[in-house]
């Protein structure tokens, strides 16, 4: 089988029914808070690029005809919600051409789409600028999947120069440039990194959604890497390493085990300019089909606004005042790392 068609599957079977990662926020009701819906102002940016709403969806596949189909899909739900859309990664197809159009697919249905294509850590820039030609995109999107590669039978083990490739794409690219995880999280000692790199935009992408350790320990036939299916650091985690750092000037961007309008709430106010969505949609699109999937999706813009009222909050700036109180692992998370679970909880006062 393909190997862009086994993650696929994989991906599908093996993403979780319901997702623990947000439990531990809880946010502190006010009942004189509410503001009228109508006042409500969900738009957002993205290293720069317009959001109509602070959610968008992740990078998923490509790379074989049967993931064409897939993409297809997938842009028009984007087209039709009005979402940014990142593209799976292009690494395969920049090494044999032929599979360019299971990716500019997404092009073709959403033309005037924003649109970030995908490729890997380890790319030139002469790579990473055919990859946004190839797809008319607005800006790039570099993963960085150390532990997906490792565990994967036929993965990659050279390492050593992601940094400097970075830092020479971000320099060098005309476009908006986002590093992104694949779903095992981010430090503050990564994003410290990427941010004297010269990159302004991460997703930290953590632990609770579409799970690669488990997806490539599937594919191994010892199933010797079962130990590592909790590696990593959720959203949440990640999210207060990042409210440590000082991203005037930069985005920050959460995904990993985002289900709802809620988790995208909590994402939010935890420091998120938006949060980016994957295994719930294809696991949406592949259960009832791309026309529920897309009214699943577009259910979120009225769940979101009432979000918004219900905390009094009017645009994306307010929603970082929101109080929150941290338990479970979240608060020992603060604990262990030095972080202030009560400046969460006492914000704005």
């Amino acid at each position: 089988m393909n190997r862009k068609d086994e993650h696929l599957d994989l991906a599908y079977s093996l993403f979780p029914e319901t997702s623990k990662n947000f439990a531990d926020v809880r946010i502190i009701h006010h009942s004189l808070a509410a503001v009228n819906p109508a006042a409500v102002d969900l738009s957002s940016t993205l290293a720069g690029l317009p959001l109509k709403f602070p959610y968008y969806i992740n990078a998923m596949t490509g790379g074989s005809s049967r993931t064409k189909a897939v993409n297809a899909a997938l842009a028009q739900i984007a087209k039709e919600n009005d979402l940014l859309m990142a593209s799976g990664s292009c690494s395969a197809a920049l090494k044999d051409p032929t599979l360019w159009p299971t990716f500019s697919v997404i092009r073709k249905v959403n033309p005037s789409g924003i649109l970030l294509a995908n490729v890997g850590a380890e790319v030139t820039p002469a790579q990473a600028q055919e990859a946004v030609a190839r797809l008319e995109a607005d800006g790039l999107q570099i993963h960085l999947n150390s532990a997906q590669e490792l565990i994967m039978p036929e993965g990659d083990r050279h390492f050593y120069d992601w940094q400097e490739n970075i830092s020479e794409v971000a320099a060098r690219l005309p476009v908006p440039v986002v590093v992104k995880e694949v779903g095992f999280g981010m430090s503050r000692e990564t994003m410290h990194a990427l941010s004297a790199a010269g990159v302004r935009a991460v997703d930290v992408s953590g632990r609770g959604g579409t799970n690669f350790a488990k997806i490539e320990n599937a594919r191994r036939s010892a199933r010797e890497f079962a130990d590592l299916a909790n590696w990593g650091q959720t959203t949440v985690e990640s999210l207060l390493e990042a409210s440590v750092l000082d991203w005037r000037g930069k985005t920050l961007l959460a995904s990993g085990g985002v289900t709802s309008a809620l988790d995208v709430f909590k994402c939010l106010a935890l420091g998120a300019d938006a949060a980016g969505v994957a295994g719930w949609l294809l696991h949406q699109l592949l259960e009832n089909g791309p026309e529920r999937a897309s009214a699943a999706f577009f259910q979120w813009q009225n769940e979101l606004r009432t979000l918004f009222s219900l905390t009094g909050c009017r645009n994306i700036a307010d929603t970082q005042r929101v109080q929150l109180i941290l338990e479970g692992s979240a608060l020992n998370w603060c604990a262990l790392r030095g972080i202030s679970a009560a400046g969460f909880a006492e914000r704005n006062r």
